[in-house]
């Protein structure tokens, strides 16, 4: 049952999907959803299934065209404040349940979904700005979402923390999906850092200079790390309560620790720690707000 300062509850029927729909999709959150309180798991699941869907639609097709509909599909569904378009869909009528309940601002989740039209093309990120830009727009904007469904009153203390843990997060995630990324002929690095230890698209994607790709893995892998360190420093501004739009951001530094290990072989080799070391990182982060 809600509390006093939650605004009404919504009817948990319309999050049953959802919650299901994110343990396929991405289990981390949905382990971060069962980490926190009861009464916000259902509205935390249908925002966290949300950015999983359109964060996935680069593997559901084979080319841009069929992305950006999907994509257009979503953001349709935002436009419509009738609910229409989205009826029949359930997570759609999921997200917009959970919209009306906490007053989420809908041109935030339509910066999401633009941001996601980089996903679809093999376009370089053509700078850090860039890559900053589309980790606000994903991830940092993900956990502040967050936090105006757990704790609205005091979501503004966390913008900070959230912004350079949402970097953080992007970066740990695009280091686990490089070999698939390469697969593809993706460079989420930015060419400023590619640069920097001699390597141009082609020659990154190649993997031939194994000591320039190291050098470039690890660069990488310490822009995330500054950005972790920027978000524990303002970690104290964030409520109790919204801690736990923070959770996930405990598997980051594991996946710098073990990319900056791993290096060159990075391209072959996967540095995803097992299931049971996240759960006890995520657990250990809900509990103490550390990460």
């Amino acid at each position: 049952m809600a509390n006093s300062q939650d605004p009404k509850a919504p009817s948990e029927a319309a999050y049953e999907f959802s919650l299901s729909a994110l343990r396929d999709s991405d289990r981390d959150r949905y382990l971060a959803c069962l980490l926190s309180p009861a009464d916000k798991r259902g509205p935390l699941s249908a925002l966290y299934a949300f950015h999983a869907e359109i964060a996935r639609i680069r593997d559901l097709v084979r080319e841009p065209l069929p992305g950006e509909i999907r994509l257009q599909w979503w953001r349709d569904v935002l436009d419509d404040p009738s609910g229409v378009k989205g009826e029949g869909h359930p997570l759609a009528e999921a997200l917009l349940t959970c919209i009306r309940a906490y007053k989420l601002p809908v041109p935030v989740l339509q910066n999401m979904i633009d941001a996601r039209i980089f996903d679809l093309y093999d376009d370089p990120m053509e700078n850090r700005s860039s890559l900053e830009g589309y980790a606000g727009e994903t991830a940092s904007a993900l956990i502040q979402l967050a936090s105006l469904i757990l704790d609205p009153a005091n979501a503004q203390q966390s913008a900070s923390a959230a912004g350079h843990a949402g970097v953080a997060q992007t970066i740990a995630g695009l280091l686990l999906l490089l070999p698939l990324h390469r697969r593809r002929g993706q460079v989420y690095f930015p060419q400023e850092l590619l640069a920097a230890t001699g390597l141009d698209r082609e020659a990154f994607l190649s993997g031939k200079d194994e000591e320039a790709l190291g050098q470039a893995i690890r660069a990488f892998a310490g822009l995330g790390r500054d950005h972790l360190a920027k978000a524990r420093k303002e970690a104290t501004a964030i409520s109790p309560h919204n801690r736990y739009a923070f959770t996930p951001v405990a598997l980051a530094q594991p996946v710098f620790d073990r990319a900056e290990k791993a290096g060159a072989r990075l391209f072959e080799t996967s540095i995803q720690p097992s299931q049971w070391r996240r759960q006890w990182w995520m657990w250990k982060a809900a509990r103490s707000g550390r990460w």
